[in-house]
């Protein structure tokens, strides 16, 4: 199904005159008499799949001996890099990050005695718009763990790739296109209720795209892959 086909426009416009006690659905914004005009709520949803992806994968490693943190750093990154190789990834979707290693000791409140006097990190990036081979390749790092490599925490980049939407220009246009489409239709169904005839457009305000992951949140964190975007336009027009 194309992204057009998946677009599901809703609008639901609705109006409460007490004097004459009209009642169409529920959705319309505000119904002036005195002046008569009406101002209705568009309504836009599309879900779409991402088209780029970031993917940080962190290891660490902890010794005595500055050295031989360093060696095993430098092991590990070479094992991550040869199974993202594996994997299909060319050197441009990859991005090397210099290795790091902390003397504990030489740490302001540090404390001699510690048996893992060193801590060391390295990351590895993956960015690609190659989005489903990134998840597949993130759901398969087994091989890595069986080798020793201690993959880090979210905070250290093992929280799973990044989802993001770069194309977003060119959905928001025909997003913001059906709204008004839309608007407009309901707007004449409310003339025609109400007797009257539509006039000239007054104001438009056309709303925020809001872009949030198709995993039920309420904002996008980049962790799904689907993203739901949904705008809400604002449309007032004299009634004749």
């Amino acid at each position: 199904m194309s992204s057009m086909n998946r677009l599901v426009v809703g609008l639901v416009v609705g109006f409460s005159i007490a004097a004459s006690g009209f009642f169409v659905g529920t959705g319309l914004e505000r119904f002036r008499l005195a002046d008569r005009s009406v101002t209705v709520k568009g309504l836009a949803e599309q879900v779409v799949d991402s088209d780029y992806a970031v993917w940080v994968l962190g290891f660490r490693r902890a010794g005595a001996e500055f050295g031989v943190v360093q060696q095993a750093l430098a092991a590990d990154r070479e094992r991550v890099l040869a199974f993202l190789r594996e994997r299909g990834f060319s050197d441009d979707e990859l991005e090397i990050r210099p290795l790091q290693v902390q003397d504990l000791y030489a740490r302001e409140y540090g404390q001699g005695g510690q048996p893992l006097r060193f801590n060391g990190t390295g990351q590895v990036l993956v960015k690609s718009a190659r989005v489903a081979e990134v998840e597949t390749a993130a759901l398969a790092v087994d091989p890595l763990i069986q080798a020793g490599v201690q993959l880090g925490g979210a905070d250290e980049g093992q929280g799973g790739p990044r989802y993001q939407l770069r194309g977003f220009n060119d959905l928001k246009g025909p997003l913001l296109a059906e709204a008004t489409r839309n608007a407009r239709e309901q707007a004449d169904k409310f003339a025609a209720e109400a007797g009257a005839r539509l006039g000239p457009l007054r104001s438009a305000n056309q709303g925020v795209i809001r872009i949030t992951g198709d995993d039920g949140n309420d904002f996008d964190d980049g962790r799904s892959r689907s993203k739901r975007l949904r705008v809400v336009s604002t449309f007032a027009y004299e009634l004749r």
